[in-house]
């Protein structure tokens, strides 16, 4: 008996382990583009919506990935679907550090949002399965030390290009090809640990057409991808925005992302029993209606309460972990594929998102005109009053989904 509690321990403890790892590489690849998109923008000579349609392709790398890993999963387990994902993503750094052309670039760089969409479901499933009770508060946990790793991503990434070895400066190239190769480590994890649910049968796999005539499951993808693009947009945009728009220095600029990360971070740690006491989908109302006040206001404020651009990371951080633990408490018995749906879909919400931020930014700067001094100030606060305008929505749809649940009596 006692060497069966010690086994399944052992077990566990490396189950955890890769979770906990692998969000805190996720953490680092998403988020150390903060400082070098300027830089990579300069380099290919890329205009604001060029980088809006590079940001959305890549946003598509991640879509494609996630409408195939639940098969993988299935076929392969999910072990060495995450060995795979971490994989892509280290090989996309060494593909990084050669590209001195764009069309290189760019498809490294896809590859590299390939390896993220399948680590993302993979983590998700395996955190589904793992975390059958304080589900709430666990989704936070672990997606918390995505949000730690990403508060010292800029920071990091900042730090590297300015790195000098042997007379060679890493620049972004250098500190891509260092930052991804980082996911050896949670392959070496991954190779040793046992997964749950690889032995066993898929019997109870949701058919496709009752997830999509599930109106619940619809408006949460709804939630979920007006909250996502809200939150990722900040990593891709803050620093261009405070660089741009306020003449701050990278440094200062990367130092902001930071403190939305650390705030993002702590929400994730310390406020997930919140989602458990209150409810699931209350917590999404009121946590994204925050952060949308919180970026608004920044804007509307302008740099003296550019602190608030940091803060609205306390609201954003809870929407994905949130839904997660929703669709798992929902969904006990088709977990993969009710995660599979919302996060696919969620992920083609993501690539239009990115594409009108990108967009919104030039039609402001073209209708103020393009030579008027405060054109590409009006045209980065249009643009980023979308990603507000995104938490808002998220916000709403909450709500109606609330009531919709509140009507039925199945309020989670």
């Amino acid at each position: 008996m006692e060497k069966s509690i010690g086994k399944f321990n052992k077990i566990y403890t490396k189950q955890l382990a890769t979770i906990f790892i692998g969000f805190v590489i996720f953490g680092f690849s998403e988020n150390i583009k903060g400082p070098a998109i300027p830089r990579i923008q300069f380099d290919f000579m890329l205009s604001e919506s060029q980088l809006g349609t590079l940001l959305s392709l890549n946003a598509l790398g991640y879509l494609i990935a996630c409408s195939f890993t639940a098969y993988l999963a299935k076929v392969w387990g999910i072990k060495w679907v995450t060995i795979a994902a971490f994989a892509s993503m280290a090989v996309s750094g060494i593909l990084m550090f050669f590209s001195h052309y764009y069309p290189m670039f760019s498809t490294s760089y896809f590859l590299m949002y390939i390896g993220n969409g399948m680590l993302e479901i993979g983590l998700a499933i395996l955190s589904a399965r793992i975390f059958v009770k304080n589900t709430g508060m666990m989704m936070n946990m672990t997606h918390g030390f995505y949000g730690l790793s990403s508060t010292a991503a800029p920071l990091i990434a900042t730090g590297l290009m300015k790195l000098t070895i042997a007379g060679h400066t890493l620049d972004w190239r250098g500190m891509y090809l260092v930052m991804l190769l980082l996911s050896v480590i949670p392959i070496v994890m991954a190779l040793f640990s046992t997964f749950p649910g690889d032995v066993t049968s898929h019997k109870d796999r949701i058919p496709l057409k009752a997830l999509l005539k599930d109106r619940v499951l619809c408006l949460m993808v709804l939630v979920l991808t007006f909250g996502v693009v809200s939150e990722l947009a900040v990593g891709g945009w803050l620093v261009n925005f405070l660089e741009k728009a306020y003449s701050w220095n990278t440094v200062n600029a990367s130092e902001m992302l930071s403190i939305f990360f650390l705030c993002f971070a702590l929400a994730r740690l310390l406020l997930g029993p919140i989602t458990d006491r209150i409810g699931f989908v209350l917590s999404l109302i009121i946590f994204s209606g925050f952060s949308a006040l919180c970026t608004f206001a920044a804007i509307l404020g302008g740099e003296r309460v550019a602190f608030l651009f940091a803060a609205s990371g306390i609201g954003i951080a809870m929407i994905y972990p949130t839904v997660m633990a929703f669709i798992a408490k929902r969904y006990p018995k088709g977990t993969d594929m009710a995660i599979t749906f919302t996060v696919t879909l969620m992920g083609l919400g993501s690539v239009i998102g990115n594409y009108l931020i990108g967009g919104v930014i030039e039609l402001v700067k073209h209708l103020v005109g393009v030579n008027s001094p405060t054109s590409l100030l009006r045209g980065l606060q249009a643009g980023y009053g979308f990603i507000g305008l995104c938490a808002a929505l998220c916000a709403i749809t909450g709500l109606i989904l609330y009531v919709y649940l509140y009507k039925r009596k199945e309020i989670i």
